[in-house]
């Protein structure tokens, strides 16, 4: 058995996305990020960094004896599939391109976003020269995904692999970054296919349904959502 600790963000999409088409059984202990349930010790002990998603494999101890915790999506997700043998191809060469994608999303689509979110959505001060530097960022490597995705159905070749998740659970929410998709004809398709998969859609669901990230929220929300963000960005 796995314990998911998570919350609904991208980051943790990938966890849960992964987990559910792999069919792995978990059970799903929800952080409450508000109120900073990730910094306490207890959870810090899972992940030294104070970050979701986090798991800890029961079935598998360290050295210490303990159950095996791990943090960091991207090694979530490439532990998950290997542990099923599934999600990620076999072979070097497709195991290794799956990687640089899964490192790509890790190293620039996430980071970049992730700012573009904090300039755009919930900074006090809008600072446009910030917007801008972020926001277009994100867009050029969106266009990286698309010349890829022209070639290739899936990012790591023929098969869908965690490369796909991980990259999706961050462009979904592009709305929400202010990053435009017009044009990019093969990212809006790729990420239909990955929204119509029945366990891309079990996994937007852990720890609990919410779409405040992939619409644009009533001026209540939005509110509700910058007030606890800049809490969390102060520590």
């Amino acid at each position: 058995m796995i314990t998911l600790y998570t919350a609904p963000t991208p980051n943790g999409w990938k966890a849960s996305v992964t987990l559910e088409e792999l069919a792995i059984p978990y059970e799903t202990k929800p952080i409450d990020m508000g109120a900073n349930e990730q910094k306490e010790e207890w959870f810090l002990e899972i992940n030294p960094n104070g970050r979701i998603p986090a798991i800890v494999d029961h079935s598998v101890q360290d050295a210490s004896g303990q159950d095996l915790a791990i943090f960091e999506s991207g090694a979530i997700m490439l532990y998950l599939a290997d542990k099923a043998g599934a999600l990620i191809p076999r072979d070097p060469v497709g195991r290794s391109r799956a990687i640089q994608w899964v490192m790509f999303q890790m190293g620039g689509i996430g980071p970049m976003m992730g700012q573009a979110n904090v300039f755009y959505r919930y900074f006090p001060e809008k600072l446009q020269a910030a917007i801008d530097r972020y926001q277009n960022e994100s867009r050029r490597l969106f266009e990286v995904l698309e010349r890829r995705l022209a070639e290739s159905e899936w990012l790591a070749g023929d098969d869908y692999s965690i490369a796909d998740i991980a990259n999706w659970s961050w462009v979904r929410i592009h709305g929400w970054s202010g990053v435009p998709t017009e044009g990019l004809t093969h990212v809006e398709a790729w990420m239909a296919r990955l929204e119509a998969r029945p366990a891309c859609q079990r996994g937007l669901a852990v720890p609990a349904p919410s779409d405040v990230l992939e619409t644009e929220p009533d001026e209540e929300t939005v509110k509700s959502i910058t007030e606890q963000a800049q809490k969390m960005l102060q520590r």
